[in-house]
């Protein structure tokens, strides 16, 4: 899962853009579904891979057990993108998606929140500080 930094910002970069220009034709007010259908066409269309809700099994102790759980997109199976229509981002939110950086082993994480008036106001960028790539990771990718 390493990638040069440089790429990555290009490629987040890119999604926050197209989020962008989601949130100027929507608006803040739709469900989370509607932001996300239009996201990931917008991604789609610029030519990125983009895996909408992506199912990650669940790994405790080594052991795969009969839970998953999803990511709203996964993009270049790189970079998670989790999708919000909420009052504001709050620390469960953050806890989520460091949770799934850390499972996962991807790099690099955007919560994007459109329920804002500025969407630059309802994104977050998180990185994944973990330098090893845990089991659990080599096996979903």
């Amino acid at each position: 899962m390493k990638c040069d930094s440089s790429i990555l910002n290009s490629i987040t970069g890119q999604i926050i853009s197209l989020a962008i220009k989601v949130h100027r034709s929507m608006g803040p007010g739709l469900l989370e579904s509607v932001y996300l259908t239009c996201l990931c066409y917008e991604l789609k269309k610029a030519g990125l891979l983009v895996e909408r809700e992506k199912t990650v099994p669940l790994f405790y102790e080594g052991v795969k057990l009969d839970q998953s759980y999803r990511l709203d997109l996964l993009v270049q199976k790189k970079i998670i993108v989790e999708i919000k229509a909420v009052e504001s981002i709050t620390a469960i939110h953050r806890a989520q998606l460091l949770s799934y950086l850390r499972l996962t082993g991807c790099p690099i994480g955007l919560l994007i929140n459109f329920n804002v008036e500025l969407l630059k106001e309802g994104i977050c960028r998180m990185v994944n500080n973990f330098s090893e790539i845990s089991e659990y990771a080599a096996s979903y990718t």
